[in-house]
C-alpha cells in the first residue's frame, strides 16, 4: 500500500509544469494574482514549491509534466531540475521523477557502474523484486543503456554471488499464492543436506531453489524447515554462506516471507550509530512509496517502537528532510 498523498483536487500537467518554471525563476503567484520575484528578492529556485508539486504527483502524472515541460519550453525538466537543485534533494528528486521500473535500472545501473561499484544496492533492488518487476525494469535497463543487465552482471560481480544473481534474473517465477505441498518438504530437506547436515556447503542447490521457487513457495519452505529441524532457514543461510551471497539469499527469503519487514530493518540500519546512510535512505524511500511504503511504516513502528516519520525527520533535514516526509505521507 503506498503513502503517496495525491491532492483530490488535482491542477493539470500544464499548470504543475507552469508553476514549476515559475519556482525555477524565483517567482511566485501572490493571492492577488501579482507575481513576486525571489531572486530579486535574494532567493533563487523556491524549493518548496518544487517539492510541493513533486512529492504529490505519481509517476504517471510526473511523465505527463515532464512532456508539457519540454513542449512549453523547450527544456528537459530533469535537466533543469539538475540546474538548480543540488546535493541529496537532487539525488531524490531526480530519482523519484522516472516510474518504478526506471528507477530501478537507474539505481542498478549506478550500482554497477566502474567508477561506483555498490553491489550490495544492486543485490538489494535485484533480489527484492518480483519476476514481473524484474522483467520491466531488466528492458529498461537496456533501452537506456544499450547494454543487458545480465552483462553488467558478470563484468562486476563473482563467484556464488554472481551465479545467483545470473539465475535470479534469467527466471521466469510463478508470482501466485499456491504451493505443492510436497515440493516444499523435499526443497526444506534438500537445503538441509545441501547445508547443516553435510561438512561444506552445496551452493549449487541453494541457488537453484532461491532463483527457481516462487515468494510463496519460498515461504513455506521456511516454514518447514523449522517444523522439521528447530532451526530457522534464516540461520542456517547465515552460518553457511557469507559476503554477498549471504546477503543476497537473506534479501530473497525476507522479501519471501514479508518485504515490509525487510526493508524495516534496511532503513533501520542505514539511520542507527553515527551518521546516515542516506544512499540507502533515498533508495528505499523512493522505490517503496508507490508500492507498500504503508506497510513498511506500520512494520518500523512494530518493531523499534517508534514512526519511521520520526526517525527520517532526526536523521535528516532541510528541504531533503521536507521531500522525504512528504513521501512518506501523514505520521508521528
Amino acid at each position: 500500500m503506498a503513502t503517496l498523498s495525491i491532492p483530490p483536487v488535482l491542477t493539470t500537467p500544464r499548470d504543475d509544469a507552469m508553476h514549476l518554471y515559475k519556482a525555477f525563476k524565483g517567482v511566485i503567484i501572490l493571492p492577488s494574482g501579482e507575481l513576486l520575484d525571489l531572486c530579486f528578492a535574494g532567493f533563487g529556485c523556491d524549493k518548496a514549491a518544487v517539492i510541493n508539486i513533486l512529492s504529490h504527483r505519481d509517476a504517471t502524472q510526473l511523465a505527463l509534466i515532464q512532456q508539457e515541460y519540454r513542449t512549453m519550453y523547450s527544456e528537459d525538466l530533469n535537466k533543469r531540475l539538475v540546474k538548480e537543485l543540488s546535493g541529496k534533494l537532487e539525488k531524490a528528486i531526480l530519482l523519484w521523477m522516472y516510474d518504478p521500473a526506471g528507477r530501478d535500472a537507474i539505481l542498478v545501473r549506478k550500482a554497477l557502474s566502474a567508477d561506483a561499484i555498490d553491489l550490495r544496492a544492486a543485490t538489494e533492488v535485484i533480489c527484492s523484486r518480483t519476476p514481473s518487476q524484474i522483467v520491466h525494469f531488466k528492458q529498461l535497463y537496456h533501452s537506456m543503456n544499450g547494454i543487458y543487465l545480465e552483462h553488467d552482471i558478470e563484468l562486476h560481480a563473482s563467484g556464488d554471488h554472481k551465479k545467483l544473481l545470473l539465475a535470479y534474473v534469467s527466471t521466469m517465477r510463478y508470482e501466485g499464492p499456491e504451493v505443492d505441498r510436497a515440493l516444499v518438504d523435499h526443497d526444506a530437506k534438500a537445503l538441509y543436506k545441501a547445508g547443516e547436515k553435510k561438512l561444506g556447503t552445496d551452493e549449487k542447490t541453494f541457488i537453484r531453489i532461491f532463483s527457481e521457487r516462487s515468494r510463496a513457495h519460498l515461504a513455506a519452505v521456511s516454514s518447514a524447515y523449522h517444523s522439521m529441524y528447530s532451526r530457522k532457514l534464516k540461520k542456517a543461510v547465515k552460518s553457511e554462506t557469507s559476503g554477498l551471497f549471504e546477503f543476497a539469499l537473506l534479501t530473497i527469503l525476507q522479501c519471501a516471507e514479508n518485504p515490509a519487514i525487510y526493508f524495516a530493518k534496511e532503513l533501520h540500519k542505514a539511520m542507527k550509530g553515527l551518521g546516515t546512510n542516506d544512499t540507502t535512505l533515498i533508495r528505499i524511500i523512493v522505490t517503496r512509496t508507490e508500492i507498500d511504503m504503508q506497510y513498511i511504516k506500520a512494520e518500523y513502528q512494530k518493531k523499534y517502537k517508534k514512526s519511521l516519520n520520526d526517525a527520517v525527520h532526526s536523521e535528516t533535514s532541510g528541504d531533503y528532510r521536507t521531500f522525504l516526509l512528504s513521501l512518506l505521507g501523514p505520521g508521528h
